[in-house]
């Protein structure tokens, strides 16, 4: 019988060699890896070319490993056709420099009273501090991130903010709605392929002042301006629970109807993040979803796995058509994509 044949260098060459060699070894080793990437082919192909506004805050602003994994998530988004767009807030960084200079910070339904002292606070750190170094933790993947503020290019007008506590008018200072938005500077960026990162300040036209405007509002707002796909929530929890804090049970999907008999008993720091999911969907964006941002890639959980990490608040099926006829996506897997592991998948 003869010698399998050999190569330089004496390697034998054949069947054996191939299916036993170390290139073998290796092809089967990095297979895993192909499969995710495919079976994440068929939400690439949903989500490619839709906007997604995405609410920074909570934890991952503070946490070093979470704000890098943050930035990864944004830049692969990015590189993955679809178009990522960035408002962020800065309440541990802001109460960080208020104490530091003397001053107290109130809460009142969920927002903070801006004094004119506090309200220079706000602008300093929001679009000197951590709007700069969010920009740098982007850009560290290519030249992509350009930083803003709702003042710029007349993005964002503000009206003063009134709030209700047990039927009483609360006078919040500093506090802004959005009134307007012209998303025009936003647009341009995102044709050009950039990632803009948006401070939630506002000017208004009335008075002509600098206003505080809480971040899940803005991000609300300037999702349902874009005609987003989704608006994203980071938060410090689950997502929205059952019954806090009788039970830690996360509801995983809930209509805008749904959301809004829940709105009075929430907790107060739930309120603006889920009154911006309600205006979101009512205002044409296809899903609004709450996510805990403590989870190190939670928004690639969430949008390109069944996993998902959190709460999405759908908008109201139309009349007659039930749960089904909603225009959310979870539990639904995009055209040609395996059925979902269990009951209740996302995309």
């Amino acid at each position: 019988m003869s010698n399998p044949p050999t190569e330089a260098g004496g390697a034998a060459v054949g069947p054996a060699a191939e299916s036993d060699g170390p290139a073998a070894g290796r092809r089967h080793t990095a297979l895993p890896k192909a499969r995710i990437l495919i079976e994440a082919l068929p939400w690439l192909t949903r989500h490619h070319g839709k906007t997604v506004v995405i609410k920074f805050g909570g934890n991952a602003m503070v946490d070093e490993e979470l704000k890098a994994a943050f930035a990864q998530d944004v830049v692969f988004l990015r590189h993955a056709g679809l178009r990522p767009v960035v408002v962020h807030g800065g309440g541990p960084q802001i109460n960080a420099q208020l104490e530091r200079l003397g001053l107290t910070s109130e809460f009142r339904a969920g927002l903070r009273v801006t004094t004119p002292e506090t309200m220079d606070v706000v602008r300093m750190v929001l679009a000197g501090q951590v709007q700069r170094e969010l920009v740098g933790l982007l850009n560290r993947h290519g030249p992509l991130a350009v930083g803003m503020t709702g003042e710029d290019a007349h993005l964002m007008t503000a009206t003063r903010r009134w709030a209700e506590v047990d039927g009483e008018r609360i006078d919040l200072g500093r506090v802004g709605d959005v009134s307007a938005i012209d998303t025009g500077a936003v647009t341009a960026l995102l044709d050009d392929g950039r990632i803009p990162v948006i401070s939630s300040i506002a000017r208004s036209t009335e008075d002509h002042h600098v206003y505080n405007v809480n971040a899940d509002t803005a991000a609300a707002a300037l999702a349902a301006a874009l005609g987003a796909e989704t608006l994203m929530v980071l938060t410090d929890v689950e997502g929205l629970y059952a019954d806090w804090p009788d039970s830690d049970e996360v509801i995983s999907e809930l209509t805008a109807s749904e959301l809004e008999e829940l709105l009075p008993d929430l907790a107060s720091g739930m309120v603006p993040k889920m009154e911006g999911c309600l205006h979101a969907v009512r205002n044409g964006v296809r899903t609004a979803r709450v996510i805990d941002g403590r989870v190190q890639h939670a928004i690639l959980l969430e949008i390109f796995t069944d996993e998902g990490v959190g709460t999405m608040v759908l908008p109201d099926p139309p009349p007659g058509a039930g749960r089904t006829g909603h225009t959310g996506d979870r539990g639904t897997a995009p055209p040609g994509s395996p059925a979902p592991s269990e009951p209740g998948g996302r995309p």
